[in-house]
C-alpha cells in the first residue's frame, strides 16, 4: 500500500482519512508531531522522538495519549502498510472544540494520527553531489516568540524560507537568527568542519534538537572527532573545509554550495564544490551505529 493513515485507531487510505474542519490542528496548527523512519522494519530511536514529543506537548500544555498507545498504534500501522522500510509521521492535535484561540475552547480529546508511506531513500548521487543551500532572508523565529525547539504543526517560518531557496535554484534554506547567526536548515541541523573540528550551532540560539543531530554528535565523539557547539555567522560556512546537514531522512548529507540571498551573490562553492572526507566518514560511522541497534 503506497500510503496508509491511522486516524484515532482507524486504518484508512489517505483519500478516506479525514479530520474535522473544527480540529485545532487544522485551524491553528495547534498540534505536535514527529517523523521517524525504519531500518530493518524497526523505527529508529523511537524513544528519543517520543521524549521530544513529550517535551513539546508539555511546553504547549497539549495532553498526549499514553505512550504505550502511541507505540502500539504506530507498530500496527507499520505492519499493515507492508512496506519493506517506512517513513512515519506521528501527529497529535488538541482535537475539536469551539471557535477561538483559547485552549479552554478545546473539548479535551486529543486526536492521534499516523501517516505511513514507503521510505524513499535519497540516491547515492545526492551524497556525492551534495546540496546547494540558500542563506534565506527570512529569519528564524526567536525562542522568545514561537520557540523553534518545539516541534509543532506551525511550519510557516520554514515554508517561507524554503520558497526563497527554491526560487533561487537551491535545494534547501539555512535560517539565521535575528542577530545574523546560523541556526538550522528548514528540516535539518547544520554542521561545518574547520581544521578537523566539527562545529554546530548551540541549541540556545533557537533550533530544533534533532534526533539525528544528537546521534551524529555522539557517533563523532566515539570516532575521536572533536565537536563544538558555537554560534557563527554564515561566512563561517563559506570559509569551512566542509559543511553538512543531518536529519532523519538525509542522515548525514554534504553541502557543496551556498547562495547568499540578502547580498544578491551568486553561488559560492564549499571546499571546491566536492563532498568532504569527514562527512563521508561520519555517515559511514552513523550507518554502523544504526546496524548495531
Amino acid at each position: 500500500m503506497p500510503v496508509l493513515c491511522n486516524v484515532d485507531g482507524r486504518l484508512l487510505p489517505p483519500e478516506q482519512a479525514v479530520v474535522p474542519v473544527l480540529d485545532r490542528g487544522f485551524l491553528y496548527g495547534d498540534s505536535v508531531y514527529e517523523v521517524v523512519r525504519t531500518y530493518g522494519g524497526r523505527p529508529f530511536e523511537l524513544q528519543l522522538h517520543l521524549e521530544r514529543m513529550d517535551r513539546t506537548a508539555e511546553r504547549i500544555a497539549l495532553p498526549l495519549p499514553p505512550r504505550e498507545n502511541i507505540v502500539k498504534e504506530l507498530q500496527r500501522t507499520l505492519e499493515a502498510s507492508g512496506n519493506p522500510e517506512s517513513y512515519a509521521r506521528i501527529i497529535v492535535s488538541r482535537g475539536e472544540g469551539k471557535f477561538g484561540l483559547g485552549m479552554h475552547n478545546a473539548d479535551g480529546k486529543s486526536r492521534l494520527i499516523f501517516i505511513v508511506r514507503p521510505l524513499e531513500p535519497f540516491p547515492q548521487e545526492m551524497y556525492e553531489r551534495g546540496l546547494s543551500m540558500a542563506i534565506a532572508r527570512t529569519r528564524r523565529n526567536p525562542p522568545q516568540a514561537l520557540d523553534p525547539a518545539l516541534k509543532t504543526g506551525n511550519y510557516l517560518n520554514n515554508i517561507l524560507a524554503l520558497r526563497e531557496a527554491h526560487d533561487a535554484g537551491a535545494d534547501d534554506a539555512i535560517l539565521l537568527d535575528l542577530a545574523g547567526r546560523v541556526t538550522e536548515a528548514t528540516t535539518s541541523n547544520i554542521f561545518f568542519v574547520q581544521r578537523g573540528v566539527i562545529v554546530t550551532p548551540p541549541l540556545r540560539l533557537g533550533l530544533l534538537e534533532g534526533v539525528t543531530r544528537h546521534v551524529a554528535i555522539e557517533v563523532a565523539r566515539r570516532e575521536g572527532i572533536l565537536v563544538r557547539e558555537e554560534p557563527h555567522g554564515p561566512e563561517a560556512l563559506a570559509a569551512a573545509d566542509e559543511v553538512f546537514v543531518t536529519s532523519t531522512l538525509r542522515e548525514v548529507m554534504p553541502v557543496t554550495s551556498l547562495v547568499f540571498l540578502e547580498s544578491g551573490e551568486q553561488k559560492r562553492l564549499v571546499a571546491g564544490g566536492k563532498s568532504g572526507p569527514l562527512a563521508r566518514r561520519l555517515r559511514e560511522a552513523f550507518r554502523r551505529y544504526v546496524q548495531s541497534r
